[in-house]
């Protein structure tokens, strides 16, 4: 940034750091001992220096409290920055700045401030040499007064000096190295300012070099282009010479046509695909119109109570809940409504008559249904009574491990059934005993070698196990 950029917005950094160490005066030793505070007081400029001994001033006289509040180490952080301004600074307004910092930190911390003092022996004759003459000897007076009273109470005038020169060695090698390293980082600042102008500008130059070879190529185009249609014109001129003269006339006006061909047939396919496309626009406008429609419709209809209310009940005699007292009710309400209403084509007998008919239609209805539903019963529960033998049959064990038990299970408790099941196991069990001469080119031992009734018992049962054979392909 510029010279001319910069104080300004420091001097609003430094009055919010100011605000805020005012009314946080814990932090105090966290700004003092900060990498960029560090930076700052290294600054050669007069008006950093100033800026900052005019945010300490603001914040002690904003808050009184504020140096009674900081540690020792915190307030000789700052009493050492006032100091090494004195000691480095020439300028006038700096070091009245200074001077009048610590004055305020002598009025506030009172006895504190000898301790502090004991490391800046030599700081009365630093005022009395160097900053008399400059329009704030008050002050300076002020402060010599302070500081010698401070000496006197403390009697280690020798030992100050000695620490005054220390300091001032330590402080010239401090700054020594501070400049030297703010000089090597400066060089290494300029190499990377110095290699990204440089890179920013060969990006420049290639961006150029890519944009007038562009420009190149379409003028290159371009000429050859005017040059085609000029050899072209050329040619077509040659052809129009070597035509007789009652052929060339027809020859231009047969030109002119496929030209104008060319030219309406470009003009319909832009007109039609601009038609084509206000077409799907104003379909896709109907469809939304039409889906907006239809979601208002159905939001009212969805809001209105009739539409959420259930559907009434049907009025007719099975109705459940209809005592005997609603039903002469509702048949009083019906009789005066036909005495009201009279009908002119149909007599009084008539619609008797026809209601009576409904009515007897309607019992003989109700009474079909529950028949019917009792129907439907009894067929369900034979149809569960066979699977459930069927289940039974199909996870049957083998002989060699059944019980009585099990074995009374498949017996089943109709007599005929019974015998019906016990012959065919007989039979089975003599033509397992035949001959193995009798029993050969017979390939169905169950309808040839058992009682005559078997087929007919495989016919009525549709597929059951009869006699341990295997029916349908499934061994049960």
């Amino acid at each position: 940034m510029s010279r001319s950029e910069a104080p300004p917005l420091l001097r609003t950094v430094m009055d919010a750091v100011g605000w805020l160490l005012s009314a946080h005066p814990h932090l105090t030793a966290q700004v003092l001992s900060s990498a960029h505070y560090e930076q700052i007081q290294m600054s050669d400029d007069v008006t950093v220096s100033l800026l900052c001994i005019q945010m300490w001033t603001q914040t002690c006289t904003v808050n009184r409290d504020f140096l009674s509040q900081l540690n020792d180490e915190s307030a000789l952080l700052l009493l050492n920055d006032a100091v090494a301004q004195l000691a480095l600074s020439s300028d006038a307004a700096v070091g009245g700045a200074s001077i009048r910092l610590m004055l305020l930190m002598a009025n506030q911390l009172g006895l504190r401030l000898r301790s502090l003092l004991f490391n800046f022996k030599g700081l009365d004759s630093l005022l009395e040499k160097d900053w008399r003459g400059r329009g704030f000897e008050q002050e300076v007076d002020q402060l010599i007064a302070v500081i010698r009273q401070e000496e006197a109470a403390s009697h280690q005038s020798e030992e100050s000096s000695e620490r005054v020169r220390a300091a001032c060695v330590i402080q010239a090698a401090w700054r020594s190295v501070l400049t030297r390293r703010r000089v090597k980082n400066l060089s290494r600042a300029v190499s990377a300012l110095q290699r990204r102008y440089r890179a920013r500008r060969r990006r420049l130059q290639q961006q150029e070099a890519a944009q007038q070879w562009e420009e190149q190529l379409h003028y290159q185009v371009c000429v050859r282009r005017q040059q085609a249609r000029r050899r072209l014109h050329q040619k077509q001129r040659e052809l129009l010479q070597l035509l007789p003269a009652d052929q060339v006339r027809p020859y231009l006006e047969e030109c002119e046509h496929r030209a104008a061909v060319v030219i309406q047939s470009a003009w319909r396919g832009f007109r039609d695909r601009r038609r084509y496309s206000d077409a799907l626009r104003d379909s896709a406008r109907r469809q939304r119109a039409a889906r907006t429609l239809q979601r208002a419709g159905r939001r009212l209809l969805e809001k209105r109570p009739a539409a959420q209310a259930p559907p009434p009940t049907p009025l007719w005699i099975g109705q459940e809940g209809l005592t005997d007292s609603r039903r002469a009710e509702l048949k009083q309400q019906v009789e005066e409504y036909i005495q009201e209403h009279r009908s002119t084509r149909v007599s009084v007998e008539a619609c008797a008559a026809l209601h009576e008919e409904v009515q007897q239609l309607l019992q003989a209805e109700l009474q079909g249904g529950a028949q019917r539903r009792r129907e439907e019963q009894q067929v369900e529960a034979l149809l569960a009574q066979t699977h459930t033998h069927l289940e039974l049959l199909r996870d049957a064990p083998p002989l060699s491990v059944v019980t009585a038990t099990q074995a009374e299970s498949f017996l089943s408790p109709s007599a005929s059934i019974a015998v019906r099941g016990r012959n065919a196991h007989n039979a089975v069990l003599q033509a397992s005993r035949l001959p193995w001469w009798r029993t050969l080119g017979d390939t169905n031992t169950g309808a040839e070698s058992g009682p005559a009734h078997l087929p007919e018992l495989e016919a009525e049962l549709g597929g059951l196990f009869i006699g341990g054979l295997a029916v349908d392909g499934v061994k049960l």
